[in-house]
């Protein structure tokens, strides 16, 4: 459910509100008592509840872990072990002649 907030032109008094989509915005403004109420323009808000939203959120130090990159269980890429090639003197520039 999103939580919206609201202000009212008449005395500036903002407030957010957990409330359906389906549900009509507030008219009067719950300090003053105005009809003056508008939605803001905010960034969004919301809660989840229940369970299944994050299978990784929340877990205790010795439950498994599933699908976090460098996930302990999947195969790792082999460290290049051989040794460095020798370097060879850096090539001439050309000249701009």
């Amino acid at each position: 459910m999103p939580i919206y907030e609201f202000e009212c032109r008449q005395c500036g008094y903002r407030y957010e509100k957990l409330q359906k989509l389906s549900d009509a915005d507030p008219v009067k403004c719950p300090q003053c008592g105005a009809e003056a109420i508008h939605r803001c323009v905010s960034a969004p808000s919301f809660r989840l509840a229940g369970s299944g939203w994050y299978e990784t959120d929340f877990k205790k130090e010795g439950e498994k872990k599933q699908h976090l990159a460098g996930d302990a269980g999947a195969p790792k890429p082999a460290a290049d072990t051989s040794a460095p090639a020798a370097s060879s003197p850096p090539a001439a520039a050309p000249s701009g002649d």
